[in-house]
């Protein structure tokens, strides 16, 4: 049966192996090797400090998604907070093709809104304010001209900072806000949105302006996986089991 699949929000890391065996693991079977099409919606990994990062895992993991492209599966990535640095020289060695924030694909005849999500989240201001700040190009083309060695002592820095952020905010501000969500798909032309980045795997169903439409949360990675296929009938989220 035709089927695309969405994941998002791995965040891979080394202090987690089980979950990139895992990633790897599914990666290499028969439900992704015969995917119409696969999309990583964001925070791949739990950090990203530059494309040309020399650790084990950046190689690890564009091994496993080369090997999806060269199966004859396209693999569609958009960054996320976690991994915005992400940038065209390790999407060809990934065979990603990069896809911008709040891009609509067709999906079996239906329009798609695509997000990782982050956006949608308008009632943490302090968030808001700290992603315009580290997307510009400036601060980007700063980071990136540290050694690497500095990169990484950055990165972990800023993890603990975002934990520390993430511990003292209530839940109900770190979610996305309903007027945003109805904006911005309003905005797109869409009845459906497929998201990540706020951790709360979900179908939610609602009335779009006298329209029935769906915004589908995908989930995150830390002690399982979890994965969204989507058919030309119905949609499934289900949670993928380490080992």
């Amino acid at each position: 049966m035709s089927h695309t699949l969405f994941i998002a929000d791995l965040h891979l890391d080394d202090s987690r192996p089980q979950i990139t065996e895992l990633f790897e693991h599914y990666l290499a079977g028969d439900e992704v090797r015969s995917a119409d099409a696969l999309y990583i919606l964001g925070d791949l990994v739990e950090a990203w400090i530059g494309d040309d990062d020399d650790a084990e895992l950046p190689r690890r993991i564009a091994n496993a998604t080369h090997a999806v492209r060269d199966a004859g599966v396209p693999v569609y990535f958009m960054v996320g907070n976690r991994d915005f640095l992400l940038g065209a020289d390790y999407a060809r060695r990934a065979g990603f093709e990069l896809l911008d924030d709040g891009t609509v694909h067709t999906l079996y005849g239906r329009p798609t809104l695509l997000m990782h999500g982050d956006v949608l989240c308008t009632d943490d201001l302090a968030y808001q304010t700290v992603r315009k700040q580290v997307r510009t190009p400036e601060w980007k083309a700063h980071i990136l001209s540290m050694p690497l060695e500095a990169r990484r002592a950055f990165a972990a820095k800023a993890r603990a900072d975002s934990k520390a952020h993430t511990g003292n905010t209530m839940e109900s501000i770190m979610d996305v806000n309903a007027d945003a969500v109805a904006g911005t798909m309003r905005q797109a032309g869409v009845t459906r949105l497929i998201h990540g980045h706020t951790h709360r795997p979900a179908i939610h169903r609602f009335d779009l302006d006298g329209q029935p439409a769906e915004r589908i949360v995908l989930g995150d990675w830390y002690e399982q996986g979890s994965v969204l296929s989507v058919t030309p009938d119905h949609v499934q989220l289900r949670g993928l089991a380490v080992g």
